[in-house]
């Protein structure tokens, strides 16, 4: 059996949701934030790495957003209400052992839904850690800017694209397999099919974020080459 990875939602990215059993955080070989130099990129590259998320009919006419010292800033602006953006470790959940991997870079591009909804979730955290707030710090300050109602629920429809054979989403699985993820509000997994038997279909719940997240592999990366890796073990 094919083990389940350690996935950033979109992401988140996302993010990062743990979705098999993972060394415990003080096992880690990145116990504290490296220097935030180590996060950058050269604007030029992390533009063409965000667009590798969705295939070009879609990632051609994306805003796209990079990482500055201060947080994610739009740097080239979209027509098609789409998104894409490279995504750090902090978007990890609490006890992730990537969650301070300099290493870590999720090419993800979200729909309109997600820009207006899960996207803001990603931009808040970046802008807490590159404040100087420790981890726990940040999931404190998500959480009561959750009960506040600062942070938008998510949208119905809400979904990205992650299909990019240059990302790395951990020191596990790498860039892993081209896939899509979907976000809902908390929601039981099994209502999709999650996880049964020839389902295709990868569920979680994200207590932290307060949201449920589903995943669908894909056979084909964003350039439209074949995952190779996903076919041979089909068969």
């Amino acid at each position: 059996m094919e083990k389940r990875p350690t996935i950033i939602p979109g992401g988140t990215l996302a993010f990062l949701i743990v979705l098999a059993a993972a060394p415990q955080a003080n096992n880690t070989p990145y116990p504290r934030m490296a220097p935030l130099e180590q996060y950058l990129m050269e604007e030029s590259a992390e533009i063409a790495l965000a667009r590798s998320a969705a295939p070009s009919s879609i990632s051609q006419d994306a805003a796209v957003m990079v990482l500055k010292k201060v947080g994610y800033k739009t740097v080239v602006p979209g027509k098609n209400g789409f998104v894409c953006m490279v995504q750090r470790s902090w978007t990890a959940g609490s006890d992730d052992p990537d969650f301070w991997n300099p290493k870590l870079r999720a090419p993800i591009c979200f729909n309109a839904p997600a820009a207006r909804s899960y996207l803001q979730l990603i931009i808040k955290k970046t802008e807490l850690i590159c404040g100087g707030r420790s981890k726990e710090q940040m999931f404190r300050a998500i959480s009561a800017a959750i009960d506040r109602k600062e942070l938008p629920h998510m949208e119905t429809g809400a979904m990205c694209y992650m299909m990019s054979k240059q990302g790395y989403l951990n020191d596990r699985d790498g860039h892993w397999h081209p896939h899509l993820m979907f976000f809902v509000e908390p929601t039981d997994p099994a209502a999709w099919g999650a996880g049964l038997a020839g389902s295709p279909i990868i569920g979680a719940e994200d207590s932290e974020d307060r949201l449920t997240i589903f995943m669908v592999p894909v056979r084909k990366w964003s350039d439209g080459t074949s995952d190779i890796q996903a076919s041979t073990a089909s068969h």
